[in-house]
């Protein structure tokens, strides 16, 4: 049991880092490659593991279930890294991935509107100002205090997008097919969705760029790493430790990916910043910390119940 525990912990762990890093990757492949490259390219890798990885065909898909697949492929793959992505040609990766932290409050709020979960409590909302007066000290921390925060807000309308995709896969979860499947089937959708895209933006072949190892290196790891290996680490954490306990972790996303940009891509973080940072990693505790207590208990005790 505690060994269990302790690749539960390391399987959360690992998945978050790498999570957290993928703003300071795709930064670097900004440099070369459209955001829609960037996405299109990285989950036909993904997509292309995870046929190895599990060979078998989905049969039995109703038309209903296949548009909420469609659904969750055009939120959560295309949408919402394409905000993400494009956020990142306007601000700073630290910016983009601790507004993105927001996403649980959104979350909660569309679980209770659509899967009639309970209502927020007050801690939730103070919570939540909390947090959003830390993204606001981030995004204007620079030097002068400009009125331009597009990335900011594309950040903002992916975290609302994210949310929706979660809504989706709570959905098709209950249909009992193995997550394998389900993220290989949505992984499709996202890059039917995506086609499109790659006209409108006049992406090109370039084949050359494929030649630089550093181009290349954060390409696999996007599409190998990030997008296939993580999916099965995440869910063997969820497995493991209950998907309370393994949520929260998210909350270490922000700080990882604001850590790395300093380090990596030596951009700034000054104070304001630095104070951002920990008061909307504060107000995500403050709103959620009690409900998680409730939840795992509430949990442990359905596990130490009788089967009937």
């Amino acid at each position: 049991m505690r060994n269990d525990r302790a690749r539960g912990h390391a399987a959360a762990l690992f998945t978050i880092v790498v999570w957290g890093t993928t703003f300071i990757s795709t930064k670097v492949l900004l440099r070369a490659f459209q955001p829609v490259e960037i996405l299109f390219i990285r989950f036909a890798l993904g997509l292309a593991a995870l046929f190895i990885a599990c060979p078998r065909r989905m049969r039995g898909v109703t038309r209903r279930q296949e548009l909420l697949f469609a659904g969750a492929g055009l939120c959560g793959v295309c949408l919402y890294y394409l905000l993400e992505n494009i956020a990142l040609t306007y601000t700073l990766a630290s910016n983009v991935g601790v507004i993105l932290s927001v996403i649980p409050f959104f979350t909660a709020v569309f679980s209770h509107l659509f899967l009639k979960e309970e209502r927020p409590g007050g801690g939730f909302y103070l919570g939540f100002a909390v947090a959003m007066a830390g993204i606001s000290l981030i995004s204007f921390s620079g030097s002068r205090l400009e009125l331009n925060p597009l990335g900011d807000l594309l950040s903002l309308l992916a975290a609302l997008v994210w949310a929706c995709y979660v809504i989706l896969t709570r959905k098709i979860s209950v249909w009992g097919w193995p997550t394998i499947l389900t993220t290989r089937r949505t992984f499709c959708w996202g890059l039917l969705w995506m086609a499109p895209a790659l006209l409108v933006f006049d992406c090109r072949l370039g084949p050359e760029r494929f030649a630089d190892p550093v181009y290349l290196g954060n390409l696999l790891f996007l599409g190998l790493g990030a997008s296939a290996v993580c999916f099965v680490t995440w869910n063997l954490a969820v497995k493991l430790l209950g998907p309370v306990k393994t949520s929260v972790y998210t909350y270490l996303a922000p700080v990882i990916t604001v850590a790395a940009s300093v380090l990596i891509l030596q951009e700034p973080i000054t104070p304001l910043a630095a104070l951002g940072a920990a008061l909307t990693l504060a107000g995500l505790l403050l709103s959620q910390g009690k409900n998680l207590l409730k939840k795992e208990e509430a949990e442990e005790t359905r596990q130490g119940e009788p089967p009937l």
